[in-house]
């Protein structure tokens, strides 16, 4: 019974449709009068993961600690990443049907994978190099 409850607060049937929340508000399904639905995932924190509908389409997102969207993907497969700094600007942005965008991150170096460690590459100028 207390969870036939839970459901019959947590959804609504206004303007004929049909509307389900999560425990924090936030609409996690809608379903039209003509059949054309969708569902939403959310994190923890309350940013949107997930989204699918009817239709066939879908979106993947990954967030940072600090809520900015640092990763997408879609139904088609482009996808986007990006890098923020503590300031929640955009220093780093690539696609998949472009390639890199920019990179304006601190060390301006190019970004490697090791041993599945990430590491900010510079330019090291010899000390013989200055001479000649």
């Amino acid at each position: 019974m207390k969870r036939l409850v839970k459901f019959f607060t947590n959804h609504d049937f206004n303007d004929g449709d049909f509307k389900l929340y999560d425990k924090n508000g936030n609409k996690i399904y809608h379903e039209t009068s003509d059949g054309y639905w969708y569902k939403v995932k959310f994190d923890d924190s309350d940013n949107e993961t997930y989204f699918e509908d009817s239709h066939g389409t879908w979106n993947k997102r990954k967030y940072d600690e600090n809520h900015n969207m640092i990763y997408s993907r879609y139904t088609d497969g482009r996808w986007w990443k990006r890098e923020f700094d503590g300031d929640s600007n955009v220093i780093y942005h690539e696609n998949s049907t472009e390639g890199v965008i920019f990179d304006n991150r601190s060390s301006g170096g190019k970004a490697v994978e090791i041993d599945g460690k990430k590491y900010q590459l510079k330019e090291i100028q010899d000390e013989f190099s200055q001479i000649f």
